[in-house]
């Protein structure tokens, strides 16, 4: 099947669904689904962006910016996965209780607005990785309409570059407690110091990467293809310097750069 087959199952499901409400993170695949939803459904899709402490406030802006500039239904909601003291205990089920906290408010929102259906942009690359959040989902009922299509990543830029989604092309960026090794506790603060971090590295032109929280001590981690640029003394010692101006007391530049998933990598994921 070619990704134009796997899109045309894609608005199959979604016209079977009828109406649906999509979790929208303002990232590239819920930005599609978001998209192919309101091309299908029209006013019956509605893309809903849980704001948190955890969400960046680029990403925040980003995810209203691209709704306004795609036309679809768009709104913000407050979760307060923060509330929860097993989240903030930081245990391989974080994710599960973010997303159990967030489908928690998106049933009932879309059960007022008589929406059937709650759909987030789980893909069939992420069944491949540690994911619990998509147990909550399967526990709340909710919908996965591009895993469902058997659609990849490299599909989802592909269609979304032909759809002018300025989406296409970003770099993955999941929640910023993500930053934060698994026992380290996630607080207010600490999510805080990152975010202001990587705004910094962001602000330097850097386009893939992560600050990781290490107490007080950073870590960044820089794709590859960019590391390079960290070879120059002015420029690495300008990046250090913005990283501890956001709250750090020593700076490292990881020598192997950044790779999807290695936080992932402590754990020991046994089979179901």
């Amino acid at each position: 099947m070619t990704p134009h087959d796997r899109e045309a199952d894609l608005d199959a499901i979604l016209d079977g669904m009828g109406s649906v409400l999509v979790a929208y993170s303002g990232g590239v695949d819920s930005a599609y689904l978001a998209a192919r939803a309101h091309r299908r459904l029209g006013a019956r899709a509605l893309a809903v962006t849980a704001d948190s402490e955890s969400l960046a406030a680029a990403q925040r802006e980003r995810a209203v910016a691209i709704a306004a500039e795609t036309g679809f239904a768009h709104r913000v909601i407050r979760t307060r996965e923060l509330d929860d003291p097993l989240y903030l205990r930081n245990d391989a089920d974080r994710c599960y209780r973010c997303k159990t906290e967030l489908f928690g408010r998106l049933l009932p929102l879309a059960a007022s607005l008589d929406l059937a259906h709650v759909a987030y942009g789980l893909i069939v690359d992420d069944m491949a990785d540690f994911r619990p959040g998509h147990r909550a989902a399967a526990e709340a009922g909710v919908r996965s309409p591009l895993a469902e299509a058997g659609l990849t990543k490299q599909d989802v830029r592909a269609l979304s570059r032909e759809m002018g989604l300025a989406t296409w092309d970003l770099p993955a960026s999941p929640c910023l407690s993500s930053r934060l090794p698994y026992g380290t506790p996630v607080t207010p603060e600490a999510l805080r110091r990152v975010d202001r971090a990587e705004a910094a590295v962001a602000a330097l032109g850097f386009r893939e990467f992560r600050v990781r929280h290490l107490g007080e001590r950073a870590r960044v981690e820089i794709a590859p293809e960019e590391l390079v640029r960290v070879a120059d003394p002015s420029l690495r010692e300008t990046l250090a310097r913005l990283v501890k101006a956001a709250g750090y007391a020593e700076v490292v530049i990881d020598p192997e750069g950044y790779r999807r998933g290695r936080l992932n990598e402590a754990l020991r994921v046994l089979p179901a």
